[in-house]
């Protein structure tokens, strides 16, 4: 059995846009993608908000078929898959949406919800058999078996995001991607559901694929990272790596950002400068050489390819110039910052630190 579960190459995903009177165009929402995401581990996507992250995710599931390029899973090209193939790759990939209400179906009880994969997939499968699966479903996520006769509005945004949990784990995936799990959730309850699927993880063997703009769940989840700008991957490499010795500028600005929840001195912090150019009209060359405070004239003309770096095996950076940025800046203030710990209630609580910083309110600067 191969090490690799899902494989990206070359992938690509184009829009068009206008008609009519408007104008037309393409909109490069994914851009020659490739990457290759192993067995057991949690392989996050980040980037900000309009990189592509979400579409490459959706491409991956083939809830949008792709442009160009090809997807791979355990050793099945999913692009070629149609009608019950397609089901049956339903079987072991499941996606956890960004928004559990949104995603559920409100007339719906939680309880067929959260059967109705078990009724596509298992149809061998008796009712009661079902409910008893159902009612072990609810459990595994932190919630009773009372609460499948209810309804998605009954619940708080948290409890609805264990449901989709619950829903995805129902066909028994091998696979799971989360599109933003957390985001739409309060400060309070992300960690919550952060420490959930690391526990479901780590009890059930599951890979993780997992999308997000918010560092701070990253650091703490993640075997691997991959950073996404404006629908090209500029930077992959182990978590640790990536998070203490960047080599893109623009991981460099996002890391800069990150709260930390430890006291002493820290470097300054630099701001990203600029917006994200639009995916319909790129740049040329460098996609980020029009926020990059390093960028030459080579820069404006040159696409850089993913090329290892002088840190690590496995790490890759798209920049023609980051030996010199690393010379330049050589520490971000993130070495000394605690790093993964074994085990889930070590790892998470670090995160939870993080998240308690950020919701603590900060005096006003009129004040004393």
């Amino acid at each position: 059995m191969s090490d690799t579960i899902l494989t990206a190459r070359g992938l690509k995903k184009h829009f068009k846009t206008g008609g009519g009177m408007a104008k037309s165009g393409t909109v490069r929402a994914v851009d020659d993608v490739s990457f290759d995401v192993r067995r057991g581990e949690t392989f996050a996507i980040v980037g900000e908000s309009g990189c592509g992250k979400s579409t490459l995710a959706r491409l991956l599931m083939r809830l949008l078929t792709p442009t160009d390029g090809d997807v791979e899973f355990d050793g099945i090209d999913v692009r070629s898959l149609k009608g019950r193939d397609l089901t049956a790759l339903r079987r072991d990939m499941q996606f956890v949406f960004q928004d559990p209400f949104s995603s559920l179906n409100p007339r719906m009880s939680v309880g067929k919800l959260v059967g109705e994969p078990l009724e596509t997939h298992f149809p061998q499968m008796s009712a009661s058999e079902r409910r008893g699966k159902v009612a072990a479903l609810l459990a595994k996520v932190g919630l009773r078996p009372e609460h499948a006769e209810r309804y998605p509005h009954e619940f708080s945004g948290g409890q609805r995001q264990r449901i989709g949990i619950a829903r995805a784990l129902a066909s028994a995936p091998k696979l799971v991607i989360g599109d933003e799990p957390v985001s739409a959730l309060d400060v309070s309850v992300q960690a919550q559901v952060i420490n959930l699927l690391g526990d479901l993880r780590d009890e059930l063997g599951l890979t993780l694929v997992i999308i997000a703009h918010d560092l701070a769940v990253i650091r703490h989840m993640s075997d691997r990272v991959a950073v996404m700008y404006l629908g090209q991957i500029v930077e992959q490499g182990d978590v640790d790596t990536v998070f203490t010795q960047p080599r893109h500028p623009y991981t460099r600005a996002l890391l800069s950002a990150i709260p930390v929840a430890a006291h002493g001195e820290r470097a300054p912090r630099k701001a990203l400068e600029g917006e994200m150019p639009s995916p319909a009209n790129p740049p040329s060359g460098c996609r980020f050489h029009t926020r990059c405070p390093y960028a030459q004239a080579r820069c404006t003309t040159d696409n850089p390819e993913l090329r290892r770096t002088d840190v690590a095996e496995g790490h890759i950076a798209a920049c023609h110039f980051f030996e010199v940025i690393a010379a330049d800046e050589p520490d971000l203030g993130l070495a000394d910052a605690p790093k993964r710990a074994p085990g889930a209630a070590a790892r998470f609580a670090l995160y939870e630190d993080a998240m308690r910083e950020r919701a603590t309110p900060r005096p006003r600067q009129d004040q004393e």
